[in-house]
C-alpha cells in the first residue's frame, strides 16, 4: 500500500487556542460566544445539524475543529438567495458544501419520481426543506455571497456524480458535477484524509488551484500535463466491434479497435504507473453513445481500487476532469481517533423539541466499521466508500457504548444495532495485502466468496459477548445488512446472532429468486438464503425463541423479465410472505446497475457493438407490474396482475384455489388505482417546469 501521512499528525492550525465547542455555531451569537471573530471553514449541508459520528458534517467538523480550525455550519439554508449563506460572514479558508447524508434526488422522490412528503434529516420530519440537487444550488449561492473565497464540495451527492453520469431524474446523461457547481475541488467517498491535508495547506498560503496531487480528490484542468502519459481506456477493455484477426505472417501487424482505426500491436513502452492516466470516453461520447458509456462505467469500476487505481481524465468540451485515484483507507488507530471526538450526541439547540427521525433512528447505535466488498451492482456503498473495510477497535467501540449508556438521555439499556454498512464484515480482510493491492475483481464474493477472503468471524463473537457483558447494557441487536453468505460460514456466529441479538424478526435481502437477475446484481443464489433460513431456525428453536426472517427483495432490477418477477411472486406465496415493504429499484448515479438501465448493455463483462443486450423494465407500468408481484396478496394490485397473467398465458394462476396467485373476484371499492393512473398519467409525472420556476429566482440551476 501506498505511504500516506498519519491523519492526526499535522501541526495544529493556531485557531487551536479557542478550544472546543459544545456545538459548531450556526449563527454570530454562538461564534461571539466562543469568541470567535470568523470562521476558517464553513459547512453547508442540506441536512440538520446533529452533532454525532452519523451525520457527516458533523464528523468532518469535528475531525477540522481537531485540526486547529474554527468551523461553523450552515444547515438546510434557504437557497432562494445568497442572504442566508452570509450568516457566519466570509470563511478565511473555504466552503464546504454537501448535500447532507443522502443524495438530494433519492432524498426528495419516490422511485416512481414522485415527491416524497417527509425528510428524516429535517426537524419535524418536513420535506422540501432542501432544492434539487442540492450541491449545485448551494454552490451558486456561496458563489454569490463570497465570489473569492475557494468552494469544495464533497459528500455521496458529489461523489457519485464525479464524472458524466446518467441522471435518472432528467432521463439524459449529466457533465460531472464539479463543472455545474462551479466548484475549485471534489472531495468523493470518506474525505477525511483529502480534507485535512487540502485545509493545511489552504491555511499555509497555497492557492486551491495548485492543490492537484491529492488522492480522493476531483477537479477541472485544461489539459494532461506533459509529464503524464495517457492510457487509452480502449486499451484496458476494448469496445466497438470484435478484433480483425490478422495474418500473422503480415510484415505489418494491425488490429481494429474501432471501424477504419488501425492500431500497432508493436509492444510499448513501460509506463510507471504512478504517473499514468486513464482516458475515459469523452461527456460528448457518453451522452451519445450507450456502448461507450457501459464501456466508461466499467472502466470507472475497473479502476477503484486504492492499490492500483490509475488517474482518470474525462473531456467536457474544451475542458478535463481530472480524477486522482481513490484515498488510502483510514486505518484502525485513525478510526477510533475520528469516533472518539468530543461531539455532543444531540441535535443542536436551535432544534428545541422538534422531532428528527434521522437521529431517532440512530439515536442509540453504533457503527463499527466502513466499506463493503460485496460489490452488489446497484448499491452505491462500494462506490463511495470502498472495497476495503475500515474497522474500529474493540476499545473504542466499547467507550462508545459506555458514552450512549452514561451521556445520552433516553437510554433504556438497548443498544439498537452495532454493525455498519454490512453487520458481518467486521476485520474480514485479504489473506495477503500484496494481493489485496493488485486485486481488480468487483467484489470478493461474488460469484463465490474468494479464496483469498479470510472470513472469521471470531473478531464479531468477541465484540458482542463484551458489549453484552458491559453494566447497564439490557439488550443488542444488529439491525445492518447481513451478508447471510458469509454468516452461514459460521454456524458459531448464526448461533450467536440468532440466540441474542435477534428482537423476533431479522431483515435480510436475498433480493430475487432467479439466476438471471441475482448475476446482474452479484448477488448470491437462493440456495445461500436457503442454507441460512435453515440454520436460524434451527438455533432459534434450540434457543427456545420464535424468530422469522423477513426478505426483502428489488422489482424492476436491469435483467428482471416478467417471467422473473412471477416465479418470485409464486416463491413468496409458496414460502407464506405477504411483503409490506417493497423497494422498486432507482437508478442511482454511477452504480453499475444503472449503467444497465440506461444502456441495455452488461458492463460486467467486455462491452462491444454486437454484445447481446440485457432485459430493462422501463415505463411507470411495466415497473409497477413488478412491484405489485412483490404485493400479490394486495387487492389494489389483482386487476394489474389478472391482466398480465392473460397477456403471458399464465390464467391457470387466475382463480380462487391455493394453487392460484390471484382470484378471479375483486372486492368492492378495490383496484381502481391503476385505472386512475391510466386516465391520468400526467399525475405520476415529475413537475420539474414548475419546480424548477419555483426554485431558482437567482439564476440557472443547471
Amino acid at each position: 500500500m501506498h505511504a500516506v501521512r498519519e491523519l492526526f499528525s499535522y501541526r495544529k492550525y493556531w485557531a487551536q487556542r479557542f478550544g472546543t465547542a459544545p456545538f459548531l455555531p450556526m449563527s454570530r451569537a454562538e461564534m461571539e460566544q466562543l469568541g470567535w471573530d470568523s470562521c476558517d471553514v464553513i459547512l453547508v449541508t442540506g441536512d440538520a445539524y446533529v452533532d454525532h459520528p452519523s451525520f457527516g458534517m458533523a464528523l468532518v467538523g469535528r475531525l477540522l475543529e481537531a485540526q486547529g480550525f474554527r468551523v461553523g455550519i450552515i444547515a438546510q439554508p434557504d437557497w432562494t438567495s445568497a442572504e442566508d449563506f452570509r450568516r457566519l460572514g466570509r470563511p478565511n479558508l473555504f466552503f464546504g458544501v454537501t448535500a447532507g447524508n443522502m443524495d438530494s434526488m433519492v432524498n426528495r422522490y419516490t422511485a416512481d419520481r414522485r415527491i416524497r412528503s417527509d425528510d428524516a434529516y429535517t426537524p419535524g420530519g418536513e420535506g422540501g426543506k432542501r432544492p434539487d440537487r442540492s450541491v449545485i444550488v448551494y454552490s451558486q449561492r456561496c458563489r454569490e455571497a463570497y465570489n473569492d473565497v475557494p468552494l469544495i464540495i464533497g459528500g455521496i451527492e458529489a461523489s457519485l456524480r464525479r464524472i458524466a453520469h446518467y441522471d435518472y431524474w432528467s432521463e439524459k446523461v449529466r457533465r460531472s458535477v464539479v463543472l455545474d457547481a462551479k466548484a475549485d475541488l471534489l472531495l468523493y467517498g470518506n474525505a477525511e484524509r483529502a480534507l485535512v491535508e487540502v485545509a493545511h495547506r489552504l491555511a499555509k498560503g497555497e492557492p486551491i488551484a495548485g492543490i492537484t496531487d491529492v488522492r480522493g480528490t476531483a477537479f477541472v484542468r485544461k489539459s494532461v500535463p506533459d509529464d503524464w502519459v495517457e492510457v487509452d481506456a480502449g486499451d484496458i477493455d476494448i469496445p466497438g466491434a470484435p478484433p480483425v484477426h490478422v495474418n500473422p505472417y503480415a510484415e505489418v501487424k494491425t488490429c481494429m479497435v474501432t471501424a477504419g482505426q488501425p492500431v500497432s500491436l508493436q509492444r510499448k513502452p513501460r509506463v510507471v504507473r504512478e504517473r499514468s492516466v486513464v482516458r475515459l470516453p469523452s461527456y460528448e461520447q457518453v451522452r451519445d453513445d450507450a456502448v461507450l458509456y457501459a464501456h466508461a462505467s466499467r472502466v470507472f469500476h475497473l479502476e477503484t481500487n486504492p492499490g492500483n487505481a490509475r488517474a482518470l481524465v474525462q473531456r467536457h468540451g474544451e475542458r478535463e476532469v481530472w480524477l486522482n485515484p481513490p484515498p488510502i483507507p483510514l486505518s484502525t488507530r485513525e478510526m477510533d481517533a475520528i469516533f472518539d471526538l468530543p461531539f455532543a450526541r444531540a441535535p443542536h439547540p436551535s432544534y428545541g423539541n422538534a422531532r428528527l427521525p434521522a437521529w431517532e433512528m440512530i439515536r442509540f447505535s453504533i457503527n463499527i466499521m466502513r466499506g463493503c466488498f460485496g460489490g452488489c451492482t446497484f448499491c452505491s456503498i462500494t462506490e463511495h466508500e470502498g472495497r476495503i473495510i475500515q474497522n474500529r477497535s474493540e476499545d473504542s467501540i466499547v467507550r462508545e457504548v459506555e458514552t450512549i449508556r452514561d451521556t445520552v438521555a433516553g437510554f433504556t439499556g438497548v443498544i439498537t444495532d452495532l454493525g455498519g454498512p454490512t453487520a458481518n464484515m467486521y476485520r474480514m480482510h485479504c489473506k495477503e495485502a500484496q494481493i489485496e493491492a493488485a486485486c481488480r475483481r468487483l467484489s470478493c464474493v461474488f460469484p463465490d466468496v474468494c479464496g483469498n477472503l479470510k472470513t472469521d468471524h471470531a473478531p464479531l463473537i468477541h465484540l458482542y459477548r463484551r458489549v453484552r457483558q458491559l453494566p447497564g447494557i439490557k439488550r443488542v441487536f444488529i439491525a445492518s445488512g447481513l451478508r447471510y453468505d458469509l454468516a452461514v460460514r459460521s454456524p458459531e456466529y448464526v448461533k450467536e446472532l440468532v440466540t441474542h441479538h435477534v428482537g423476533g424478526y431479522l431483515k435480510i435481502a436475498p433480493e430475487h429468486t432467479e439466476a438471471g437477475p441475482l448475476s446482474l446484481m452479484m448477488k448470491p443464489g437462493i440456495g445461500a438464503y436457503d442454507r441460512f433460513k435453515t440454520m436460524f431456525e434451527q438455533a432459534s428453536k434450540e434457543a427456545g425463541k420464535e424468530q422469522y426472517l423477513i426478505p426483502y427483495f428489488i422489482a424492476a432490477h436491469p435483467g428482471t423479465s416478467d417471467t422473473d418477477m412471477l416465479e418470485l411472486a409464486l416463491w413468496l406465496k409458496r414460502n407464506g410472505f405477504r411483503l409490506d415493504q417493497v423497494q422498486t429499484f432507482l437508478p442511482t448515479p454511477l452504480a453499475m446497475a444503472t449503467a444497465m438501465y440506461h444502456t441495455g448493455r452488461n458492463p460486467l463483462k467486455r462491452v462491444r457493438r454486437d454484445s447481446a443486450g440485457i432485459e430493462v423494465p422501463k415505463g411507470l407500468r411495466q415497473r409497477r407490474l413488478h412491484k405489485a408481484f412483490l404485493r400479490y396478496h394486495d387487492p389494489e394490485n389483482w386487476p394489474l396482475l389478472r391482466e398480465a397473467l392473460q397477456r403471458m398465458g399464465r390464467s391457470d394462476l387466475i382463480g380462487n384455489g391455493k394453487r392460484h396467485l390471484v382470484p378471479a373476484w375483486q372486492p368492492e371499492g378495490t383496484g381502481n388505482k391503476a385505472a386512475v393512473r391510466r386516465a391520468h398519467p400526467s399525475r405520476t409525472a415529475p413537475q420539474s417546469a414548475k419546480r424548477n420556476a419555483r426554485q431558482k429566482p437567482a439564476g440557472r440551476r443547471r
